[in-house]
């Protein structure tokens, strides 16, 4: 498609006037007519293509956009219940968080980005991996450890949610972009290419319509210049008979007009 666009962007780029609108300036013959109907039968097809594309993309769009409005929903409620769960474990275990800072050395949750392709369009997706280790595992023995635990699983929910949601969002605006172009493509194709492909058209059959009047007209012309030649000749070779007659006629006349004389 995009290689279509660029041909029509180099093909005879300098518009000209034709009475209704603008048109390719091309010279009016009957190969150029048949490039053109080439042209714009790919232009319809192209325009059905990224239709199609439009209308998919469009239709993940508001899928995802469902997904985003749920998962912020459910976002709030669970970093509600994170929080709480947290405060909690503070009042049981008091402040916890400097034994969690000197025993974690890695992070045990990691992100892996990949790619998934949605009509052409080529949507980030983020996915949480947890390893399962954790260095804080004797963290809360003495009290509060219950709360501990619960804390984190509600914070590991939380994170989870979190790249869901940033996976969610990266698509949105890459689908939005990508909506927006395609549309802009497909109103580029039916609103300018497609008509000035249609008038190119029109120019190039009223020209050779009306060239072909003017063969026409020539040949009539070429014929009547024929038809009275001849008439002139057949005149002249008629009126040439009718003097070598009259002629011979005098001739024989005089002839008959002689007295006859005696020697």
């Amino acid at each position: 498609l995009l290689i279509f666009l660029q041909s029509f962007s180099t093909f005879h780029s300098t518009p000209a006037m034709s009475g209704q609108g603008e048109r390719y300036n091309v010279f009016p013959s009957r190969m150029t007519q048949t490039q053109m109907k080439l042209r714009l039968k790919a232009a319809k097809k192209g325009h059905s293509l990224l239709k199609k594309k439009a209308d998919a993309l469009s239709l993940r769009f508001r899928s995802i956009l469902k997904k985003i409005i749920e998962t912020k929903t459910l976002m709030g409620e669970v970093m509600r219940e994170a929080a709480f769960s947290l405060a909690e474990a503070n009042f049981k275990a008091g402040d916890f968080s400097h034994s969690i800072v000197q025993n974690v050395k890695s992070a045990n949750v990691k992100v892996r980005a990949s790619k998934e392709n949605v009509a052409g369009v080529q949507l980030p997706i983020f996915t949480s991996i947890n390893d399962g280790s954790s260095g804080y595992e004797l963290t809360g023995l003495s009290r509060g450890g219950q709360e501990i635990q619960r804390s984190k699983a509600t914070w590991d929910k939380a994170v989870e949610l979190l790249v869901q949601l940033a996976s969610l969002q990266t698509s949105f605006v890459t689908l939005d972009e990508t909506i927006k172009t395609t549309n802009r493509r497909v109103n580029a194709i039916e609103h300018v290419i497609i008509p000035r492909i249609e008038r190119t058209l029109a120019y190039i059959a009223s020209e050779l319509d009306e060239r072909e009047r003017e063969e026409f007209y020539r040949l009539k012309k070429i014929q009547e210049k024929k038809k009275e030649a001849k008439d002139r000749k057949i005149a002249k070779e008629k009126a040439d008979n009718l003097v070598a007659a009259m002629e011979s006629a005098t001739i024989i006349d005089a002839e008959v007009d002689d007295p006859d004389m005696l020697f």
